[in-house]
């Protein structure tokens, strides 16, 4: 059927989404999407969510809906169609309780055929030759009632999702590349963003690393009370307080109330009386704590002499996913490369796809085998020969 003619149906009652589901469930694949605002609170508040299978297409409205049923489409094989899904498996996990078992999402699909992070219009428009609405991009999704143009744009993002699907799984089976992103779908749904541990929050700041040692406790202190504040009153982290003055305290250690005057970022007025000696004994509490390592220190330094392989690699690294039409940061980022030289068994570089497709060349590179010329504008390997 001609996804132009779907309609599209609103469903905000608990005994529409349990009929839903049921259908659902025995469907090989769907397409699916979320609405969601998270700018003024901690958690993301979910305004909506499209489904598209088969000749339905459906918007729950989920603000006053039981969303754990989802959970039974979700832990079965079905197929969800994703584009750029992070976001929407985070918010999903939280609502539902769980994620989809298997899940293909176009935005890395469309990185093996060269795309560099493509949105969502461009694919319609370079693969499908739609050219999706902008209208109410920017709408308060949480607002009631919707109105039916907001309801349309919400619906467009995923009519066609499964289209896409089609053509780009057709396009990589010709490639003899569907394995490798069915590969990344994997580590895509394994490394999907979830809540952080409150104790690891100071290593999101970055201005932490430069931290010595009794300051980097009380920066993880602070950080750890910031977190769980925000997460208590579902607010973001930096209305508790924010990066700069949590950062300022802990290079000056306060230990009395005057201590905390005139610290960069840091609302001397809001902490008085109690509240800042609670603060206080957060800041002794990470002076007394066991010695944060170093951010630069959890992994082995590389030598320096090291260091011209990384752009070595790097340079051959991003001709050889010119030549092959891939999207280079799927192919490895500088992170991945250090990892390599570092001998980290677990860098994306050693094993699956990418390591059969560039391991040898690499191996060469770095064992002197081989060497790069510069040849029309290109990098090219050029073999040494065999050596004693």
């Amino acid at each position: 059927m001609d996804s132009e003619l779907i309609d599209t149906e609103v469903v905000d009652d608990q005994a529409g989404l349990i009929s839903i589901v049921k259908e659902l469930s025995n469907s090989d694949i769907y397409a699916i999407d979320t609405e969601f605002h998270r700018e003024k609170t901690y958690f993301a508040k979910l305004a909506l969510i499209q489904l598209r299978w088969s000749d339905r297409l459906v918007i729950i409205d989920p603000l006053n809906l039981d969303l754990s049923v989802l959970s039974k489409i979700f832990h079965s094989n079905s197929v969800a169609v994703f584009h750029a899904g992070s976001q929407d498996l985070e918010i999903l996990h939280r609502a539902a309780g769980a994620v989809p078992r298997s899940v293909f999402d176009t935005q890395i699909a469309a990185g093996f055929l060269g795309m560099r992070t493509p949105s969502l219009s461009s694919l319609h428009e370079n693969l499908l030759g739609v050219k999706l609405t902008k209208g109410d991009r920017l709408t308060n999704w949480l607002q009631r009632p919707l109105k039916e143009s907001q309801l349309q744009y919400a619906a467009s993002d995923v009519r066609y999702l499964l289209e896409l699907h089609q053509v780009l799984t057709e396009r990589l089976i010709k490639l003899k590349r569907y394995d490798w992103a069915e590969a990344e779908f994997v580590t895509f749904l394994e490394k999907r963003q979830k809540l952080i541990d409150p104790k690891d929050a100071w290593q999101r700041i970055k201005e932490a690393k430069h931290l010595n040692k009794q300051a980097r406790g009380v920066a993880q202190a602070l950080a750890e009370w910031r977190e769980l504040a925000a997460q208590k009153n579902d607010i973001p982290n930096r209305y508790i307080m924010s990066d700069l003055a949590l950062v300022g305290i802990a290079q000056r250690k306060p230990t009395k109330l005057s201590d905390l005057k005139n610290i960069r970022g840091f609302d001397y007025a809001q902490y008085q009386k109690e509240k800042g000696q609670h603060l206080l004994k957060i800041v002794e509490k990470g002076l007394k704590a066991d010695p944060v390592p170093s951010l630069k220190s959890r992994k082995k330094s590389l030598p320096p002499e090291m260091r011209p392989a990384i752009t070595l690699l790097s340079a051959w690294l991003a001709q050889f996913a010119t030549d092959q039409n891939i999207d280079p940061a799927l192919l490895g980022s500088r992170s991945d490369i250090e990892d390599l030289l570092r001998g980290e068994s677990d860098s994306r570089l050693q094993v699956g796809w990418r390591h059969e497709e560039v391991g040898e060349q690499v191996d060469n590179l770095l064992q002197g085998k081989s060497s790069l010329s510069f040849e029309n504008g290109r990098l090219v390997i050029e073999s040494r020969g065999t050596h004693a």
